[in-house]
């Protein structure tokens, strides 16, 4: 197929990017790594009249400290993730999934704002901001605003930002002392979409967790923090005990929908073997 006749402008800036939005009386999408928007426009998921390229954007770009925050700019490719020695110190959870997002070709033109803008809910980056507790940038008519992660995501492809905003930069908390990290996904094939994933980020004194944020995704129509698995190891040893517990608590956190290639039964075990997993990468022993 092939996409609809539309126009196509390129800008430099985010005001002429809204102001270019506003003018088609929101008729019209932005254009930026491209790997969500060119196969919706080509499959007529979407009919524009405008196609916005905010791809040369400066401010868009970069990745510095400021206040002890990471700032990650949304245009920002997903090989940078693991690439970049700011993010593998500040954000290592980043640098653990960005090797699990699709193939190279992908996480070579694929920017985290895409990303975090499509929300997938089963793609890595999403549920990685929520574990990370970040703190997601939004640019519209009335000005800069940021919105937690666990706000961000709202439902099956659907944010907080409003019709016309765009996500300018991602902003991650000060590395906590102790914090430990852990990624990992299982999927049929490598480069596929994982049948369940999740990323942990803890703090750890002496083998026990002083405090856990954990995000599962391909588990429901939007990325899922386990509030009740970080409830139960909060303040106790990551032994066998204190995982088991985890796992059992799993079933109030996430609640997949039965699928024609998998039902929820198996999606929630799945679930609790990866979270067994992980938690034992963290330093204790697997259960």
């Amino acid at each position: 197929m092939k996409s609809p006749a539309l126009d196509y402008l390129r800008v430099e800036t985010l005001s002429a990017a809204l102001d270019a939005f506003a003018g088609q009386g929101g008729e019209a999408i932005y254009l930026a790594g491209g790997h969500s928007v060119v196969p919706s426009l080509t499959l007529r998921l979407q009919a524009p009249s405008l196609l916005i390229d905010i791809s040369r954007i400066a401010e868009l770009s970069g990745i510095e400290l400021i206040d002890g925050w990471l700032r990650i700019g949304a245009m920002t490719r997903h090989a940078e993730m693991i690439s970049n020695p700011l993010i593998a110190a500040h954000a290592p959870l980043l640098s653990a999934a960005a090797p699990h997002v699709a193939h190279p070709a992908i996480r070579n033109r694929g920017t985290i704002g895409g990303s975090l803008s499509l929300a997938d809910p089963a793609s890595e980056f999403p549920a990685v901001a929520i574990a990370m507790r970040s703190e997601i940038e939004v640019v519209g008519p009335q000005g800069p605003r940021r919105v937690s992660a666990d706000d961000f995501f709202l439902g099956l492809y659907e944010t907080a930002m409003a019709p016309g905003e765009i996500l300018r930069s991602v902003f991650v908390p000060p590395v906590a002392a102790g914090q430990v990290v852990a990624f990992d996904e299982l999927a049929r094939r490598r480069g596929d979409y994982a049948m369940v994933g999740a990323g942990i980020q803890a703090s750890l004194e002496g083998g026990r967790v002083e405090d856990a944020s954990i995000a599962f995704f391909a588990v429901g129509s939007r990325p899922t923090r386990a509030a009740s698995v970080e409830a139960a190891l909060s303040g106790r040893m990551l032994d066998a005990v204190a995982i088991k517990a985890a796992q059992a608590a799993l079933a109030d956190d996430l609640e997949p929908d039965d699928q024609p290639n998998m039902s929820a039964a198996m999606r929630l075990h799945l679930a609790r073997v990866l979270l067994g997993r992980l938690l034992g990468n963290l330093g204790g022993p697997t259960a």
